[in-house]
This record gives structure tokens, C-alpha cells and sequence, in this order.
């Protein structure tokens, strides 16, 4: 499923981004070990959301995502910063130095920890307003 949003940037001068392009894919094609993910091309901002199989789990990613680059990119936050540090991050999960539950956003040392928090309460509040639950749904993004 691909979701396309276009801004017409005529009567605007502040918006740069013409095209939000949300993709829901396989787990396996993520371009590193992430349930979502995001960058820009150009005009266009790319988010990537491993497919759960559950439309509404694989929109609370992506809204996630959207706040979360939001405030990253308005924060000076580069791209580069947060995929080198997943990685890195990544790396010291194959070291057993973190538990296979946590995940980047959530280390003290990360360079979006606080967009990272406050995405996941955006996420939880649509969550909570959907009636998902948010344990089964962690399962689920966990389990991938």
C-alpha cells in the first residue's frame, strides 16, 4: 500500500516538501533493521513502514514517523545522525548489550530521544482513540 500526499506550494514560500510518500513493505526490505523509516529525496519525504499486516499497527508507524521527522528536521536533526546512530545501535543489540524489546529511540544517548518520546505519545494517544490495544500492538511491532 502506498499512500501519496502533494502540497501545492504556490501560495507558499516557508514548505519545501511537495510529496509525503508513505509505503507499507516487507520487513526484510527496510534498508536496515527498523519497523520504520524515513529520509528525503529531494522534494519528497520517504517514510517506510514494515508491513504488520494490520492496517491500522502499520498507520500508528507511520504517524510516528511523520512526527517524529517533524521534529527531528525542525530540531537540526540531520538523517545521517539517526541512521548512524540505529546502526551503531543495531551493532551493540548483536552484543548483547541491549534487550531485543528495546530500541534506539528509547537510549539516553540517541540524537532524537526526546522525538522519539514524543512521537511514541502522539502514537499512543491515536492508539488509545482507535480502542488497539497497545501491548498486543508492541507485540506485534516487536515481533518482526
Amino acid at each position: 500500500m502506498v499512500i501519496l500526499v502533494q502540497v501545492d506550494l504556490r501560495h507558499s514560500k516557508q514548505l519545501r516538501m511537495k510529496r509525503i510518500v508513505i509505503e507499507f513493505i516487507p520487513h526484510k526490505e527496510q534498508r536496515y533493521e527498523t519497523v520504520g523509516d524515513y529520509w528525503h529525496d529531494g522534494d519528497t519525504l520517504n517514510i517506510r513502514v514494515s508491513d504488520m499486516g494490520n492496517d491500522l499497527y502499520n498507520e500508528l508507524v507511520a504517524i510516528h514517523e511523520l512526527v517524529e521527522e517533524l521534529l527531528t528536521r525542525n530540531n537540526g536533526i540531520s538523517e545521517n545522525e539517526i541512521m548512524e546512530f540505529d546502526i551503531m545501535w543495531d551493532q551493540e543489540v548483536k552484543h548483547n548489550i541491549h534487550h531485543d524489546v528495546d530500541e534506539p529511540g528509547y537510549d539516553v544517548r540517541s540524537p532524537y530521544y526526546n522525538e522519539h518520546f514524543f512521537a511514541e505519545s502522539i502514537e499512543r494517544l491515536v492508539a488509545n482513540k482507535a480502542r488497539i490495544n497497545w501491548k498486543q500492538y508492541e507485540d506485534t511491532v516487536f515481533a518482526l
